[in-house]
């Protein structure tokens, strides 16, 4: 029989560095041991993370009636609300944003730039079942807004993966608006993951420095520049041009030393990987095999992390590819006309 034990502080290694109360290791873990132990499973087993993000605001009555046009495909998809009401047709959509934006209106605080809703987007690979995702996401919108906050979610099967698009109203029944910050995102993450465990299919929301990962994904504003640039169809993004400029100087100017970012972020990951290493310790010696066998599989999963990186440190990398990959060009032509530059 299984003797589970954490080791002091492992609670650690799941709690996500922002958040605006102390989360109690019950609410980061999971409460029991069994929850922990399953957790601790499913991460070395590299469960498929959920995704859950904010893709944007609208912020008139012509906003909110162009994206539940856009999520309802013209009102040819239905959508659901908080009361299980389908809203099929242009219609019912158009009622449904008046209905929002009359609200949004009336509220004496109302300013031109107060967000009318809030466009979520929950997703998952493409191999989940489309059905349990819908049936998942309705759960999650219920426990999350729907006390508070009326909303109406569609399901998208016509891309490569099944998404939900939901539409969440700013304005509270309770008059407070929704503000989400990163916590919120974090455990919005693992209240989906939750909903989709109930309905049979394996789901995780662990943070990105948990599995490894120290790279921030493009923020989808700059990634969206980044492509129109490469098109030929406008500038680079000035955070863009500033990324490369930093890497340059490492690449080329010797200017390596971590920044007080990366040395933070290499402490912490040393920490997350040295609690790992001592939970497979701890597991190792216990009496029950399949808690051994867990200790041996924490101890691959730490092994097969990726390094430590940074966005500066990897575009330097390709910088360098890149210039070697032209120095024999360079050679063919003679050099002339680097030497004359």
């Amino acid at each position: 029989m299984s003797d589970f034990q954490t080791v002091a502080g492992f609670e650690d290694v799941w709690r996500p560095p922002v958040r605006p109360r102390r989360r109690t290791p019950e609410e980061v873990l999971g409460s029991g041991e069994s929850a922990v132990r399953a957790r601790l499973v499913r991460l070395v087993n590299r469960t498929p993370e959920v995704m859950v993000k904010v893709t944007g605001r609208t912020r008139d009555p012509g906003q909110l009636l162009a994206h539940l046009d856009y999520i309802t495909r013209h009102g040819d998809l239905e959508a659901e609300d908080r009361d299980g009401v389908m809203l099929s047709g242009r219609d019912d959509v158009r009622a449904l944003a008046l209905d929002w934006s009359a609200a949004a209106m009336s509220d004496p605080r109302w300013r031109a730039n107060s967000p009318v809703s809030l466009s979520i987007v929950l997703s998952m690979p493409a191999a989940t079942d489309a059905v349990a995702m819908r049936d998942a996401a309705r759960s999650f919108a219920r426990e999350t807004f729907g006390e508070r906050f009326d909303y109406a979610f569609v399901l998208h099967t016509d891309t490569g993966h099944p998404h939900v698009h939901l539409a969440v109203r700013a304005l509270g029944d309770d008059g407070r608006r929704l503000n989400p910050k990163k916590a919120d995102l974090t455990e919005w993450r693992e209240g989906f993951a939750r909903a989709l465990r109930d309905r049979g299919v394996e789901a995780e929301a662990t943070p990105r420095r948990a599995r490894g990962v120290t790279r921030k994904s493009e923020r989808a504003p700059v990634r969206k520049i980044g492509e129109r640039y490469a098109a030929g169809h406008g500038p680079i993004a000035e955070v863009r041009r500033g990324a490369y400029r930093d890497a340059a100087r490492a690449a080329f100017q010797g200017e390596t030393a971590p920044t007080p970012w990366e040395a933070q972020m290499l402490r912490r990951q040393a920490q997350v990987r040295a609690l790992y290493l001592a939970q497979a310790g701890l597991l190792k010696m216990s009496a029950d095999s399949a808690d051994r066998a867990l200790g041996q599989a924490v101890e691959r999963f730490v092994r097969d992390m990726p390094a430590p990186d940074s966005q500066r440190l990897a575009l330097a990398r390709d910088l360098r590819a890149s210039n070697r990959a032209l120095a024999p060009e360079r050679s063919e032509d003679g050099g002339g006309k680097e030497r004359s530059r």
